[in-house]
């Protein structure tokens, strides 16, 4: 089983570090053209408590249904996305919104050419 961007690595020095993320999510939305899954993602902030990961997807593509990590917010910097829990809960999430992600399992559909960044806590 693969593991969750969260999961994966083990925690490095969270030292203060200043992140260019709309330099980076261009990178990213060209990674993702040419990606056969249509979408990237690099880890940006990984720590023992928390990680945070920023997530390119082309429209149509995004991330199959999955488990929810302990905590996690999904902040959207660029296009719309539609986050789903289960068959009658969702939320159209666009440029500059944030979602609490919720404890159920979930999926990401991307609307539009899309970049939005995961942040979550760790349990422990």
């Amino acid at each position: 089983m693969t593991p969750e961007p969260w999961q994966d690595g083990p925690a490095a020095d969270a030292a203060a570090q200043v992140q260019d993320l709309t330099t980076l999510a261009a990178e990213l939305l060209d990674q993702a053209r040419t990606d056969l899954q249509r979408k990237a993602s690099r880890v940006v902030i990984r720590g023992p408590k928390q990680r945070a990961v920023l997530i390119a997807t082309l429209a149509g593509g995004g991330l199959a249904e999955h488990a929810s990590p302990p905590a996690a917010t999904l902040f959207v910097l660029q296009g719309r996305i539609r986050l789903s829990a289960g068959s009658e809960r969702e939320w159209l999430v666009s440029a500059g919104q944030i979602v609490t992600i919720p404890p159920e399992r979930h999926a990401v559909a991307a609307l539009d050419d899309s970049v939005f960044l995961l942040t979550v806590a760790l349990s422990g």
